[in-house]
């Protein structure tokens, strides 16, 4: 049940961060941070359809990770849930065609070690 749950949280929270990379490339960056100008950027990134979905991920994402510490340790739950980067890293390479460098793949490699430790 714990695997099930960490895969969850890997899931929900990349899909969270995947879709937060797409709702600001699509609203574009933000240069003026005055007040005013702040709130109308909060206000477009607030109807984005990515954002929002971000959102409701990265809520499903808090909660099942709530449930995840409620029956496993800390120190499995945190560790086990580091496959996010991994996916994330093989997505924004595929979905957001992003250039990964092969220290960053060397990286995520290293994660998905440490996950599959966590394992044993």
């Amino acid at each position: 049940m714990k695997w099930l749950l960490a895969g969850l949280v890997i899931a929900t929270t990349t899909g969270a961060e995947v879709l937060r990379a797409l709702g600001m490339r699509h609203h574009g960056e933000i240069h003026d941070f005055r007040p005013g100008a702040l709130g109308r950027a909060l206000a477009a990134v607030a109807r984005s359809r990515y954002i929002l979905a971000s959102v409701f991920f990265s809520a499903l994402s808090f909660f099942v990770f709530l449930k995840l510490v409620s029956i496993a340790d800390l120190s499995f739950s945190v560790p086990a849930t580091a496959g996010s980067f991994v996916l994330e890293t093989i997505l924004a390479k595929y979905v957001l065609a992003e250039r990964i460098s092969p220290a960053r793949w060397m990286g995520a490699a290293l994660v998905t070690c440490g996950v599959a430790l966590l394992s044993v």
